[in-house]
């Protein structure tokens, strides 16, 4: 299940790719029970220390992919950003349509927080989402009766062994098509082609800054 990456679209800055995951942090998990793949979409949170990364998470405990969490070898964690179709009719020469788009594989082994662990990993979270609004719903304002809610709910924690990352953003097309597709995305003004167009421009400029 390795992420296919052309060299043009590895991404190896592990900053890049942990700003990455703390903007587009809402993921999946994935899991086997007997070979057959188990996923489940959930926010999760990127954590460091000494240098060694853990991603924590939750889901419901009425969803029986917590029961194949803990010691869960080589368990998959996909985050995934914006993407765009890319016309063939935005180049210059004959060619295929394609997609562009940014995404981060890690894989590591799985254990079941503690309830503790559990609690103190929804702080952060409700302090990440809740924390700039007054009165919002940080873990010190809810109410005992919605904390204990938690016990609907299973956390987990994935210590990040292997680091996959590729961002398909025209990096192999020549300054003509790439600009041309730049431009027709802004065009067309969806969100993600808006987000896509921005990283384009701030990719091949980074790329031009490192060959001066």
């Amino acid at each position: 299940m390795n992420l296919y990456i052309p060299k043009h679209f590895k991404v190896d800055d592990l900053d890049e790719i942990k700003d990455f995951i703390i903007h587009n942090n809402f993921g999946t998990i994935i899991t086997t029970d007997k070979n057959r793949p188990v996923a489940t979409h959930t926010p999760m949170m990127l954590n460091e220390e000494n240098g060694e990364w853990t991603i924590t998470g939750h889901i419901s405990r009425g969803n029986t992919q917590w029961k194949m969490f803990d010691r869960h070898e080589n368990t998959l964690l996909i985050f995934k950003g914006p993407h765009s179709y890319i016309s063939s009719t935005w180049y210059e020469g004959e060619n295929v349509p394609t997609w562009n788009y940014q995404s981060v594989h890690l894989y590591g082994q799985c254990v079941l927080l503690s309830e503790e662990e559990l609690q103190q990993d929804l702080v952060n979270l409700l302090e990440k989402y809740e924390g700039r609004s007054e009165g919002g719903a940080t873990w010190e304002n809810l109410s005992e009766s919605s904390k204990a809610q938690i016990k609907g709910i299973v956390g987990f924690k994935v210590k990040v062994q292997e680091i996959q990352a590729a961002y398909k953003m025209s990096q192999n097309r020549n300054e003509t098509d790439h600009q041309n597709v730049v431009e027709a995305l802004e065009v067309r003004n969806s969100d993600d082609d808006k987000k896509i167009s921005r990283e384009m421009r701030r990719i091949r400029k980074e790329s031009e800054s490192r060959r001066i």
